[in-house]
């Protein structure tokens, strides 16, 4: 049996390592903002309350705060002011490849969770995992305890990622699930319709979600490295067809590029984020530099 252990290879150790300690302050702010989204354009003094709401105590109401908002407000208790996160992990089979041999889709998006799990428990904000191809498959509840990250990369680690997809579907089930405001990450190559996935999207977003869209391609995917007549399989239909790389390369990234742009914009609008990754870049680099890049914008 795969164990997170055996699944967290020392170079992996250390690439969360650094990530730790060359971005504990961009973490730091990036979960601090997070806390605080929701209070945009009050007092930092308020950070702490919520607006009271039909069947609040009348007891918790804080009449300091009314005294200078002329509004009724609540304290938030230590369980209202935590981040909740959720780990949202795509299993179809697509997500297997690899061009190398080296570090499948699926690996690369194991190795940003275990980052990301890590940096929430280290903040104690309670983070969980679900998994899903045409539905969602298992999950864990989510937990701030140390020992979530070795729950959340033994369930992980001893995944494989065979199975058709519906990410659409997934996603609403997922909206559905959740009844506390939360941060859903979500890990997938997207190799769905991107109407379904983008439907799926805005309830998560209707429903006040923070939604971090994760979109991992192998490199090979991007760069199309491939020479003469080759075959290429649909991971998810399994269809064959033979083209000659040479001549299909420009179609191929002038499509890509518009599947990449239609997402950025879609995703933009919704006040989704959409982050482009592949299995080439060192995905602690990279997800420091998403974190500085969001930031910057609040």
């Amino acid at each position: 049996m795969t164990t997170a252990e055996s699944y967290l290879k020392p170079e992996v150790i250390r690439q969360i390592s650094r990530l730790d300690l060359r971005a504990q302050f961009v973490v730091k702010g990036f979960l601090q903002g997070l806390h605080a989204s929701p209070y945009h354009g009050f007092s930092v003094e308020f950070s702490e309350h919520r607006r009271y709401e039909q069947g609040d105590d009348p007891k918790d109401i804080d009449w300091l705060v009314y005294a200078k908002t002329d509004r009724y407000y609540i304290k938030k208790f230590e369980a209202e002011t935590n981040i909740t996160g959720y780990l949202a992990m795509d299993l179809s089979r697509s997500m297997a490849y690899t061009y190398r041999q080296e570090m499948t889709k699926f690996d690369y998006a194991i190795s940003l969770a275990a980052a990301l799990c890590y940096l929430m428990v280290h903040q104690q904000d309670p983070v969980g995992l679900v998994t899903f191809d045409t539905k969602i498959r298992a999950s864990l509840p989510p937990k701030s305890k140390r020992k979530q990250l070795g729950d959340v990369l033994s369930l992980l680690a001893n995944l494989k990622p065979t199975g058709e997809t519906d990410i659409g579907h997934s996603l609403s089930q997922l909206a559905a699930m959740l009844k506390q405001r939360s941060v859903v990450m979500i890990f997938s190559d997207l190799l769905a319709e991107p109407d379904e996935v983008m439907r799926a999207l805005y309830q998560l977003r209707h429903r006040s979600h923070d939604v971090i869209l994760f979109h991992i391609m192998d490199e090979a995917e991007v760069t199309f490295p491939f020479d003469g007549m080759v075959e290429l399989e649909d991971p998810e239909t399994k269809e064959r067809m033979k083209v000659d790389a040479n001549n299909y390369r420009r179609d191929y990234q002038t499509e890509l590029k518009a599947f990449r742009d239609k997402y950025r914009q879609d995703c933009f609008q919704a006040g989704v984020d959409y982050v482009e990754l592949d299995t080439s870049m060192q995905f602690d680099k990279a997800l420091t530099e998403y974190l500085i890049s969001r930031q910057s914008r609040f």
